[in-house]
């Protein structure tokens, strides 16, 4: 298993590299269990979670960060009027019992 530390030390041409061996493992393992001869069905996840860990690393390598504290500097809070802010929420009617 790939650490994912360990995957973003290496350079987007090793982890494209890597990315396409993993892919055919991956083909390989499917044929396997299509015809049982896999032994080791946890090799089938194992090999999806690092193929996904690998494409989550070059994606953000791709777009920058953007800093969390700025995002939420961007959205300014819902103001609400006075008379909306004083006047009670609005209750639901009360269930009416069928008579029998």
């Amino acid at each position: 298993m790939a650490d994912a530390q360990d995957l973003r030390l290496k350079t987007a041409d090793e982890l494209k590299e890597q990315l396409i061996g993993l892919r055919k493992e991956a083909f390989n393992l499917r044929f396997q269990k299509a015809s049982g001869q896999l032994e080791n069905t946890a090799q089938v996840r194992r090999v999806r979670r690092d193929i996904a860990r690998i494409k989550t690393i070059l994606g953000e390598r791709r777009r920058p960060a953007k800093p969390v504290a700025a995002k939420a500097a961007a959205k300014p809070a819902p103001a609400q009027s006075e008379a909306a802010a004083a006047k009670p929420a609005a209750r639901k009617p009360a269930k009416r019992k069928k008579a029998s």
